[in-house]
């Protein structure tokens, strides 16, 4: 047996996904509908795999034995380029000139890679893979965009029906990157949660399956992928991990992954989780700063407030009612991490930044999270000597409207005479004023 699937509340085991799905992703004995997978593979197999010099293949699938999918036959993939992550040295000069901390900040970016620019290519890639394998051909899941896009283009090629649920607000771009592929759009008139009751509605009258959201087995068990890319290809294992939060996916699948590693003795320490929200839509920021004032006194974890239909210049994030939080609160103290809110009306000049600087074109979730590490040095969060792992996954191409904003320079002339000589290297003080304000 290759793996097997463990109720994380009261410890039921399941051979596989079939028998999983065939419970309609809910434990029969506890009635709780989280699992984590376990692998039968001796994790020294795990450590050689991280280790190997003539690597060829830099999908997921590199890590086929640590995946719960059995047969290889059902994966479904496309070529894939070397793992995206830069090393951003104007960062790491801004922090010393501007703050006087002393950090290595690596970009993990996935703007150019696998097939629709998002870090939820991943999980939609074993997702669709491992539908396949359980001869399912119907899928659901409620998504802001991202999600949706990704799903419908794996699935796609798996030859599975999907039905996206997005709310009102979400860009047209997203509807029509799950549409073009001749899956199922429906805009749901109101926010996210009305998306994702409306989708579980429909899983429930019709018996399809959905997906699990933030801590779903699929999402969780591809994305930790990106630890053991990490521990692959970085001189240094982060101390901190920066991103830009909606459910947060992401600090979950790296602990899980933390745990695994730490028995190979590759990670000695949880990097800091430091989390970032946009002032438009940010409830747990909001309940973390309030638990933290009062101490994280008992049952911290399950207070939070709901947003309904929050008005948000970041989509993608707009996460009014999140569910998550116990878990992403739980991880971020244990981390000893950090939660932090940013200016929407800032994402702009940030982007602007990061494409005269880096010529990097990053989308408005990508903004949020560089702004958050300029936050993070505002607030003294990151200290000297710290290695940074900041999450831009998120290309400009998932959000024409913000490429039309960063359009600063222009001028209309009539003749040459209106035309005034550019001194490209002028803009950078006006650039790094606004980013400081």
């Amino acid at each position: 047996m290759k793996y097997t699937l463990t109720c994380t509340t009261c410890g039921k085991t399941f051979p596989d996904f079939t028998e999983w799905f065939n419970h309609n992703q809910v434990c029969p004995v506890c009635h709780k509908a989280r699992v984590e997978a376990h692998y039968s593979t001796d994790y020294q197999r795990l450590k050689e795999l991280i280790c190997d010099k003539n690597r060829t293949d830099f999908s997921i699938w590199h890590y086929f034995d640590f995946l719960p999918l059995k047969n290889r036959e059902n994966m479904i993939s496309t070529p894939e380029p070397k793992l995206g992550l830069d090393r951003w040295e104007f960062l790491e000069k801004f922090a010393k000139q501007n703050f006087n901390v002393d950090c290595k900040v690596h970009a993990f970016r996935n703007d150019e890679h696998y097939a629709t620019g998002s870090f939820k290519d991943p999980g939609a890639m074993l997702a669709a893979s491992v539908l396949k394998e359980a001869g399912r051909n119907e899928y659901i899941v409620a998504s802001t965009g991202n999600v949706a896009n990704a799903f419908a283009y794996y699935m796609a090629k798996a030859g599975v029906s999907l039905s996206a649920f997005i709310p009102q607000d979400a860009l047209a771009l997203n509807s029509a990157g799950v549409s073009c592929y001749g899956e199922k759009v429906f805009r749901v008139k109101g926010d996210y949660a009305l998306a994702k009751k409306v989708a579980a509605d429909y899983a429930a009258k019709y018996g399809i399956l959905m997906t699990g959201g933030n801590t779903d087995p699929l999402r969780v068990e591809a994305k930790r992928t990106q630890v053991f890319d990490w521990l692959r290809y970085l001189p240094q294992f982060p101390t901190m991990y920066i991103q830009a939060l909606s459910g947060g996916t992401g600090p979950i699948s790296i602990e899980k992954a933390f745990r695994e590693m730490k028995e190979l003795d590759l990670i000695k320490q949880l990097p800091r989780f430091v989390l970032i929200q946009p002032d438009g839509c940010s409830p747990m920021l909001q309940a973390w700063q309030q638990a933290k004032k009062a101490g994280f006194p008992e049952g911290w974890k399950t207070k939070y407030p709901i947003i309904e239909n929050p008005v948000t210049k970041v989509p993608t994030l707009a996460t009014g009612n999140p569910g998550s939080y116990p878990i992403i609160a739980d991880l971020t103290k244990k981390s000893e991490g950090e939660m932090l809110e940013i200016e929407e009306e800032k994402l702009v000049d940030i982007t602007r930044w990061v494409a005269y600087e880096a010529v990097v074109a990053i989308g408005p979730a990508a903004a949020t999270a560089v702004l958050g590490f300029v936050q993070a040095l505002k607030e003294k969060q990151v200290k000297n000597g710290e290695v940074i792992l900041l999450n831009v996954g998120e290309g400009i191409s998932r959000a024409p409207e913000l490429l039309h904003e960063m359009n600063y320079t222009e001028e209309n002339v009539a003749s040459v005479e209106e035309c005034k000589r550019f001194d490209r290297a002028a803009l950078k003080e006006q650039l790094l004023k606004k980013v400081l304000a």
